[in-house]
């Protein structure tokens, strides 16, 4: 198989050449895998899971990139081997019928070795070097190297049997791994193995406050730079999981993109967006205030829209959220079974805080999801101090920006100081924080809500009621009035007073208005009135008008008459009228 990416790179700019691990988060920490062609030693004390990581190399190697490996065991059997891994899915015999991988176990008797005389690992070298050819080996195992020179007291064949070994390995130019468990005032028993190779990785199996931690630290890598910090690694059923340490570079990609908390009152709140995607919520409050409700309810919403979510559950079981969200409508049931929501609930005393932040980060590469809900945060304080829980979740949140992933944590708030430090703690580091109150008044116990801080987006800086009903949950406005904030019961008998008096109210003006409407009439038809007198009035004016017009009509043309008649009487008495003649 062709070489990565990251080994070409390497290769081309001059540094060391190295050979992907295939072990989750391995790679990271190494910038690109262990030596290519060197020895490389694992060493850690019993338990602390020095043959699992190495069989792991071996077998990710065969099956992610093509590298035949050679395991040379000189403890356990090869059939005890196989059985030991069988639980983490590793088929051995398949590997080995195909010839990906060679098992050998090689039985070392102290006094055999003292009947030749002098110490030699000739024997080996035929042995291994047959190993390697025999399947064209790239990688090679030799567990545990103690048992090489069990009982051997000269440092100085030691030291000459053991830089001949590594030698022998580069010349076969194999990637090899060495493990060898850890001495009392050394790395190994001999304490000459970490000056030789080229890596040494030390594995760390502590218990503290009665809880199980595994640690892993690179201690050099000779010609490459490498993390430095302790790393918690995670063993399950899927192998070994390592967690990087969070980037101290604050360079991540942002969104502008809103998600819906599911709550359209408080998406309200927020500007009628919701939380930007990519972003970290904390809901905070005491116990009984709906923290996990708001929780339930924006996983609802995330996968309505066909977004996964990742519910961690570090309180109650995923049936008994399940049954409790039916109260108030919330039907997750129905995500369970579409695939867009899956549970990962483990009470926090399982695994000390790196374990847990190593098995999200793995669910979380598992399930791809692009919403994640903690509930709740504060419960992980039983395994670990204020700082310890806050330094966690710094890595978390780094992680889950650095995917574009958006969180929501839950934390209960009580009234003692360690809790408080911890609230405030957490809320300084999240991008969006809600924050849940009791309001005591009037015999009851209400629930206000406050949008503390939204980076990025205006908000609303008012307190609203939180309701929970059978159809979910809701944000109403409460009551201001001279005895102050009033919930609950007493916002609604104020509502209702106010309804009554704007009843009263409504009713008086409807009054009025009907009485001003009837004096509007009265007053209309008595202008009516006047109007009709005032046209009989002005109709009487003008048949006086018109009838002494018509007088002195009638009168002049009786006077016209009477001057015609004269003047025809005085033409008839003044000249006589000529008579005709008759023919």
């Amino acid at each position: 198989m062709a070489k990565s990416k990251m080994q070409l790179e390497k290769q081309s700019s001059g540094a060391i050449s190295k050979t992907l691990t295939g072990i989750s988060g391995l790679d990271e920490i190494t910038l690109g895998g262990i030596p290519t062609g060197r020895p490389t030693l694992i060493c850690g004390e019993a338990g602390s899971g020095k043959t699992l990581f190495s069989i792991e190399f071996i077998v990710r190697g065969a099956l992610s990139y093509d590298e035949p490996g050679v395991f040379m065991a000189f403890e356990e059997k090869a059939d005890e081997l196989k059985t030991n891994v069988a639980s983490l899915g590793f088929d051995l015999d398949k590997l080995e019928k195909d010839k990906k991988i060679r098992l050998d176990y090689v039985h070392i008797d102290r006094a055999e070795i003292e009947e030749t005389g002098e110490y030699d690992l000739e024997g080996l070298f035929i042995r291994l070097g047959y190993a390697i050819d025999s399947i064209g080996a790239k990688r090679v195992v030799l567990d545990t190297i103690e048992n090489l020179f069990s009982g051997m007291s000269n440092e100085g064949i030691i030291r000459a049997e053991i830089r001949r070994l590594f030698q022998f390995l580069k010349s076969k130019g194999v990637t090899a791994i060495i493990t060898g468990e850890r001495g009392e005032k050394s790395l190994t028993r001999q304490g000459l193995e970490e000056y030789v190779s080229d890596c040494v990785i030390l594995l760390d199996h502590r218990i503290i406050n009665q809880i199980s931690t595994r640690r892993l630290r690179i201690v050099k890598y000779r010609g490459s730079v490498h993390g430095t910090n302790e790393y918690p690694f995670l063993i399950d059923d899927e192998g070994i999981s390592v967690l990087p340490v969070t980037s101290l570079e604050l360079n991540k990609e942002v969104s502008s993109e809103s998600l819906s908390s599911g709550i359209p009152a408080l998406d309200k709140m927020l500007g009628n967006k919701g939380f930007y995607k990519g972003s970290s919520i904390l809901v905070s409050g005491t116990a009984g205030t709906g923290k996990t409700s708001i929780a339930a309810s924006f996983a609802d919403a995330s996968a309505a829209r066909n977004d996964k979510c990742l519910f961690f559950a570090f309180e109650e079981s995923p049936k008994q959220i399940i049954r409790n969200m039916r109260s108030i409508g919330i039907d997750l049931q129905q995500h369970v079974d579409s695939g867009y929501l899956e549970f990962y609930a483990s009470r926090p005393t399982l695994y000390g805080l790196e374990m847990h932040l190593v098995a999200i980060h793995k669910a979380i590469k598992k399930f791809k999801p692009a919403v994640v809900v903690l509930d709740p945060i504060t419960n992980l304080i039983t395994i670990g101090s204020v700082s310890e829980v806050k330094t966690m979740l710094v890595r978390l949140i780094d992680f889950l920006q650095a995917e574009q992933i958006t969180v929501m944590f839950t934390a209960l708030t009580l009234n003692n100081i360690v809790n408080e430090q911890t609230d405030e703690g957490v809320s300084s580091l999240v991008d969006a924080w809600l924050l849940i109150r009791d309001i005591e008044s009037n015999g009851e116990r209400n629930r206000g809500l406050y949008i503390m801080k939204s980076r990025g987006m205006k908000h609303s800086n008012q307190i609203r009621e939180f309701v929970m009903t059978d159809h979910g949950l809701d944000l109403v406005d409460v009551f201001l009035s001279e005895d102050g904030v009033l919930t609950g019961s007493a916002r609604e008998a104020r509502v209702l007073l106010e309804q009554t008096g704007e009843i009263i109210h409504a009713q008086a003006v409807s009054r009025k208005d009907r009485e001003l409407i009837r004096k509007r009439r009265i007053l209309e038809s008595k202008i009516e009135g006047l109007k009709s007198e005032y046209e009989s009035a002005e109709e009487e004016l003008n048949k006086v008008y018109v009838e002494e017009a018509l007088k002195k009509q009638i009168m002049g043309e009786t006077l016209s008459k009477i001057t015609d008649l004269r003047r025809a009487d005085v033409t008839t008495t003044g000249k006589p009228v000529a008579k005709t003649k008759k023919k």
